[in-house]
């Protein structure tokens, strides 16, 4: 899997307060960091809607393959183990189906690599979601990393049944290793590839109208996506993102602490100097308004977040305002990940309301995904306090938290080295 949202070198160094629990964390997070890519081959995105398919390398028996298509592209199938989600309330987002446009209205972004396992949920989630919002509607944009357990195999064998159901489809796979070189930056490339059709095939979709939904190898339902794009719609967002959550002993742990700043510029829970995250389960411990919202499982607003899968408008990287880049830390920039550095230029270029949704809770696997959603709820559960307004806050947090290393931590400017003639 990519590790697109875990903190860099430090965060491999997290040292919880016991011997155990260090393991492990260590485990956990070395394990979404598994970068370490296969034969170089790069399968470009197809010309027109969907193009031609070049062949994968054959790693799964043609059965084998063949089961894990036929589930992903069938919900009631039972024959692969995944999380087993609830039927949603369609009558909740049947205002999302697009009326009268020939544009494509929802565009997902993936960046997979090794996830095999995880594919019936994550992507028979998204191909749900597709056929209920309107298929022509739609499109899929994959970029997968050289996968060696079929994950690239099943991937490519999506493209009959998407062309039959009319959904566009960018498949391509990339030998860009993170774990080489410039790692933020290398990753944020990945994201751009995911994205790139927007900017090559614009006539296809509308930079006001079009939602980009970029999810990471997390085990979602249809309904966690589904409320991503409707909260983003009713609460009239430029951005909402999900909360994500690992397990680094009994109880979850929100995950994506590296990235998450609030509206008063601090992460989501303290982590002292030596690194221990014994106050992971105290939540906006220095914003009361905020944790209150929390607790209500209603929205709040946030200054960064990407939390596992986010919704928003396609018209930062149309307009060419917003792209994912990596820090500028010749000119002096913290160190901080792609998502958090895609969440300050937008603030910059006046797309200010970025909100978490703290109804929908995913994890990065089937089994803990069910725990996840067994502690916290399904959805669905909190859909009527998930539906509260949003009092928008039009200035940024003066100073953000940047976090380079656990020992060395600091606030700096929100905007610096924006308007240094980079945007």
């Amino acid at each position: 899997m990519f590790a697109i949202t875990s903190a860099p070198g430090a965060r491999r160094k997290i040292r919880i307060a016991t011997a155990f629990l260090l393991a492990v964390l260590t485990l956990v997070v070395l394990g979404r960091d598994r970068i370490v890519l296969a034969s170089s081959y790069v399968i470009p995105f197809g010309p027109g809607r969907n193009g031609t398919q070049p062949a994968v390398p054959t790693i799964l028996s043609t059965e084998e393959r063949e089961t894990y298509l036929r589930v992903i592209l069938d919900p009631s199938s039972t024959e692969l183990p995944r999380l087993e989600c609830p039927q949603p309330d369609l009558s909740r987002y049947e205002y999302l189906k697009p009326r009268n446009t020939s544009t494509i209205q929802y565009f997902f972004a993936l960046d997979l690599r090794q996830c095999l396992p995880l594919l019936p949920r994550l992507i028979g989630s998204i191909i749900e979601t597709i056929r209920f919002l309107g298929p022509e509607h739609c499109a899929l944009s994959i970029v997968e990393g050289n996968s060696d357990d079929g994950t690239a195999e099943v991937l490519s064998g999506l493209r009959p049944a998407l062309d039959a159901l009319t959904t566009t489809y960018y498949f391509r796979s990339s030998s860009i290793n993170p774990s080489t070189g410039d790692r933020i930056a290398r990753l944020a490339e990945l994201r751009n590839l995911a994205v790139q059709p927007l900017l090559t095939s614009p006539t296809l979709f509308s930079p006001s109208n079009t939602t980009v939904l970029f999810l990471n190898d997390v085990a979602i339902c249809p309904e966690d996506t589904l409320e991503l794009v409707h909260q983003r719609r009713r609460l009239g967002a430029d951005m909402t993102c999900a909360m994500d959550w690992t397990y680094v002993g009994r109880d979850p742990t929100f995950y994506d602490v590296w990235i998450a700043r609030g509206m008063n510029g601090d992460s989501f829970f303290d982590i002292p100097p030596d690194g221990n995250w014994n106050s992971a389960w105290n939540l906006f411990w220095n914003d009361a308004a905020t944790q209150a919202r929390y607790a209500d499982h209603k929205p709040f607003q946030v200054f960064s977040c990407w939390n596992g899968a986010v919704a928003f408008t396609a018209e930062p990287i149309m307009s060419g305002k917003v792209a994912f880049r990596g820090p500028r830390e010749d000119r002096g920039e913290c160190m901080q990940g792609e998502p958090q550095l895609f969440c300050k230029d937008m603030w910059w270029h006046g797309y200010r309301r970025i909100a978490v949704v703290p109804s929908i809770s995913l994890e990065y696997s089937d089994e803990r995904g069910k725990q996840i959603k067994d502690a916290k709820g399904y959805t669905s559960r909190w859909v009527k306090e998930a539906d509260a307004d949003i009092e928008w806050q039009s200035d940024p947090p003066d100073t953000v938290k940047c976090i380079p290393k656990y020992e060395n931590q600091y606030f700096e400017a929100w905007n610096k080295t924006q308007g240094e003639g980079l945007g």
